[in-house]
């Protein structure tokens, strides 16, 4: 197996895209392969900064980088050399058999989906991230890659999203559909409509609707499905809810007795590393025809090292093909875009 970096992208680049990838090979087997792309000076030297440098670690050039606040469609168009646009190249041509970037998450998710199209009898694709929740995990897609989905968009994200956290996380897949309130009832038309062809399949196992709240529980459904606006928001509110009460509480027990203090921040360190996303990586890009792992920009050394991780159980597990054999059935209605 070799899966592709980009050494390039992410707030932090180069240096903790580069050390991650190097602690991320420890989670590949013995003959697997990574490939770091970017400006080949800047990489080799932080390998050496790290002692990261192995036989198993190939580095391909780039000479562009596409920035965070960039056009993502026009930047791929003008930045043919840049990380991003090499990394889904190489993956395009089967050099590499899985692609990882904490870049710009529009030019990711577009040069994926016009470099290496969609599985067959997938509309839209979607990006699923796994959510630390006070219950385990859940899968929620989409959080950005289509904010104005169709229904049959949001059934065939119930349907990866269900092979995906069966296949890679080992859980029994519940799905429930972000609304504004758990009744049937409840929703507007898209809501309704998908829920009419998720209950259709006898592949998903239906829940119910899930509410905002229980986002952050879990106790309902462990594969949560949204369009691409609903889901980034409520990605973005949940985690700045998490580091804001944590770092003032922080900042409150802070002139309080050492003892008392040290017991509060333990509790409140425990707290954390249950909803730390740096934990599970990336998050999937499900329906392209390859594997896209896309990173949180503020992505760490721990959290790319994880990224290649999942990547690799993605590949092993086989979900692309699991999930065209299911659309291969007929099962559910598709849909026309």
């Amino acid at each position: 197996m070799r899966i592709a970096v980009d050494a390039m992208g992410g707030d932090h680049a180069p240096r903790e895209i580069v050390r991650g990838a190097a602690e991320g090979l420890s989670f590949l087997g013995p003959q697997d392969e990574l490939v770091l792309i970017g400006d080949v000076k800047v990489i080799e030297a932080e390998l050496a900064a790290v002692n990261g440098h192995s036989n198993r670690i190939v580095i391909e050039p780039a000479s562009q980088v596409i920035g965070m606040d960039e056009e993502p469609v026009e930047a791929l168009r003008k930045k043919r050399d840049s990380s991003i646009v090499k990394m889904v190249a190489l993956h395009a041509a089967r050099k590499v058999d899985a692609v990882i970037s904490a870049g710009n998450t529009g030019a990711c998710a577009a040069a994926a989906q016009l470099g290496l199209r969609t599985i067959p009898g997938v509309s839209r694709a979607g990006i699923a991230i796994v959510l630390p929740t006070f219950a385990g995990v859940s899968v929620v897609c989409d959080v950005g890659a289509n904010v104005s989905p169709k229904p049959h968009h949001l059934y065939q994200y119930a349907l990866m999203g269900s092979v995906y956290a069966k296949a890679v996380l080992g859980l029994d897949p519940k799905v429930g559909l972000l609304s504004v309130g758990e009744e049937d009832e409840k929703g507007n038309t898209l809501v309704h409509k998908a829920r009419e062809l998720i209950k259709a399949d006898p592949f998903l196992h239906y829940a119910r609707n899930v509410e905002g709240r229980d986002l952050i529980y879990g106790n309902c459904a462990n594969v949560v499905i949204c369009d691409g606006f609903v889901g980034n928001v409520a990605l973005k509110i949940i985690e700045g809810l998490v580091e804001g009460i944590i770092a003032n509480v922080s900042k409150s027990v802070a002139g309080a007795v050492p003892e008392v203090a040290e017991k509060i921040n333990a509790a409140l360190k425990s707290v954390f590393s249950k909803l730390d996303y740096s934990e599970y990586g990336g998050a999937p890009l499900l329906g392209v025809d390859g594997v896209m792992m896309i990173c949180h920009g503020r992505s760490d050394h721990r959290a790319i090292a994880n990224a290649v991780r999942s990547a690799g159980e993605f590949v092993k597990a086989g979900v692309n093909k699991v999930i065209a054999g299911h659309l291969a059935k007929g099962v559910g209605v598709v849909g026309q875009d």
